[in-house]
């Protein structure tokens, strides 16, 4: 199949709400320069320049973030997520576009929740964070509706869209899962789905995902994504992945049946509005 018949294959299910986007970090490269860590390890550094961490872990986010954790305490890692992510990205015209879309469900994986931005002009939209247990023993996750505050799982099925933050976000409340522990905690669970929503599991059914700004040549980010993607069905999935793929996100592709397309997320998105003008 060629790369002109995918991408007319996403623009009809994007817009009947059966590809389900799922936004890496990478995304925020086509925000312009916001300032904001767009992946782990210039994240990592924000961190280890703050605080004195061992060399041979101060490229690993989770063990830095653990470290700090250990050392100088959850709030004071959870300040300094704060900080990493104070300003805000101006949402590019991919975020745009998606949010002018019909999608009862969109992931976003990074903690700047530039598409929760680009859909503040609605009010018929909620989220849904993954929390930490180190600050919350007895849940998994926190709602929160269109305007930041509080929201509880009974409302979630009268949102049009639901956005999923496996991760957390900075805003509203700063919820992070970030440190090696926060990972251990879910992942003990995740096979069997505990910490994903209900709300999450329903909408996935039947639907494609779409993958946009992700990497898969991490453990963690490859674990995420097939947890999440459990049950969904046969798809079509699909992966903008340019140049040459690692061993490990290959076998990944194949072995999810994501389609992948060669293209760097600019081109992406400009042969993907190229028949969309008044999303352009």
């Amino acid at each position: 199949m060629s790369i002109a018949r995918d991408l007319d294959d996403i623009r009809t299910a994007l817009a009947a709400g059966l590809a389900i986007p799922y936004l890496g970090p990478e995304t925020l490269a086509l925000c312009g320069d916001s300032g904001l860590p767009s992946t782990p390890e210039a994240l990592a550094d924000k961190l280890c320049a703050k605080v004195s961490v061992p060399f041979k872990i101060r490229r690993n986010l989770t063990a830095a973030a653990q470290y700090i954790e250990n050392f100088k305490h959850r709030k004071t890692l959870v300040a300094m997520m704060n900080e990493a992510f104070a300003g805000r990205a101006e949402p590019s015209p991919l975020h745009r576009y998606l949010a002018s879309l019909p999608l009862p469900l969109v992931v976003e994986t990074w903690y700047d929740g530039t598409f929760a931005e680009a859909l503040s002009a609605r009010a018929d939209w909620g989220r849904v964070q993954g929390v930490s247990r180190a600050e919350h023993r007895d849940q998994w996750v926190k709602y929160f509706a269109a305007d930041g505050s509080g929201a509880d799982e009974a409302a979630a099925p009268g949102w049009a869209t639901l956005v999923y933050q496996p991760i957390g976000a900075a805003r509203p409340a700063g919820n992070y899962i970030v440190s090696d522990s926060d990972y251990v905690e879910v992942l003990t669970e995740i096979d069997i789905q505990t910490p994903i929503p209900a709300r999450v599991q329903a909408l996935r059914t039947g639907r494609g995902f779409l993958f946009l700004g992700c990497r898969f040549n991490n453990q963690l980010t490859r674990s995420y994504a097939r947890q999440v993607m459990k049950r969904s069905g046969d798809g079509p999935h699909w992966a903008v992945l340019p140049g040459e793929l690692a061993a490990n996100e290959a076998k990944f592709l194949e072995e999810q049946n994501i389609r992948r397309l060669d293209l760097p997320l600019a081109g992406f998105l400009g042969a993907l509005l190229a028949a969309e003008p008044a999303a352009a």
